[in-house]
């Protein structure tokens, strides 16, 4: 049984189709919030671009060994090379039809963050003989992930469902989904930082644990994680509902995975333990939400 489980696991945390589900439960999580059913173009859209823009950033990045990385994921996603090619060329072009489907609004929002997820690793810029990508520009690396995805899993929704009259959220309250969505992402993406720490040193990364140190990382994140709990306050000013206890019950057990995520962890304690949380809060919402 195990013989057959792990190549399964495998396939589907190392060719990013697991990142995938995170972004269509985050999605499914905000139309839950918004009041609004899911639209199916919009999950449709989440699950394919994340793979396509994942697998491309891989394969962009790919080094000259890749059967000798220490990572098992480099290892496992070279090793099925062809698979991983075609997989993502079929991801990618998914998303034509897709994208002619949704409003203008969507279609401006969707193009804006291609061209940031694009430009993350390709080297567009050039200082002296250097070329490098914004992920090398100091700081920016963890902003424009957790940008990317809050933007996709929080705004591209709302825009959606306000176009087919599904919900009536006021823009204070967009506001702070973004807000606190953006600081739940955030403080699950620095760990992955803190593990790569010395490899981002190497390449000249400056990301937050290069330049704070991994003790005030992981302590910047439970500060993200606190932020969080205190938004969702404030949030259609709805209180102790239902709601807030499956998100706050969620954003505590990040911070404990978090705690625990010292850089000695292996791949599958980050991709999935710590991302699993992303796909986790729904399934908590639905479950706290069978008590009304």
């Amino acid at each position: 049984m195990k013989k057959l489980f792990k190549p399964v696991f495998d396939f589907l945390l190392f060719s990013n189709v697991f990142m995938a589900l995170c972004a269509v439960a985050q999605a499914l999580v905000t139309f839950h919030l918004i009041g609004s059913r899911p639209l199916y173009t919009v999950i449709a859209l989440l699950f394919t671009s994340t793979i396509g823009i994942y697998n491309f950033s891989i394969l962009l990045s790919k080094p000259k060994e890749p059967e000798k990385s220490e990572y098992a994921r480099i290892r496992w996603f070279f090793s099925h090379h062809r698979l991983m090619v075609t997989f993502t060329i079929v991801a990618i072009l998914s998303l034509v039809p897709l994208f002619f489907l949704i409003s203008t609004e969507s279609k401006l929002l969707l193009i804006f963050l291609a061209v940031i997820s694009f430009s993350y690793s390709l080297p567009l810029f050039s200082l002296g003989d250097q070329k490098f990508g914004l992920r090398n520009i100091p700081g920016v690396k963890p902003f424009l992930i957790t940008l990317v995805w809050t933007m996709s899993c929080v705004l591209l929704p709302v825009l959606e469902a306000q176009d087919m009259h599904l919900t009536n959220i006021s823009m204070r309250d967009t506001t702070i989904l973004i807000a606190k969505r953006f600081l739940l992402i955030g403080a699950l993406t620095v760990p992955f930082d803190i593990r790569d720490l010395f490899e981002d040193r190497k390449l000249g990364l400056k990301t937050i644990p290069v330049i704070w140190g991994e003790r005030k990382a992981y302590l910047f994140c439970q500060v993200l994680l606190a932020g969080y709990i205190i938004l969702l306050f404030l949030y259609k000013s709805n209180g102790f509902s239902n709601d807030f206890w499956a998100l706050t019950v969620t954003a505590i057990l990040a911070g404990w995975l978090i705690f625990k995520s010292e850089w000695k962890r292996d791949e599958y304690y980050y991709f999935f333990y710590l991302d699993g949380v992303l796909i986790l809060q729904y399934v908590i919402l639905l479950l706290f939400n069978q008590f009304k």
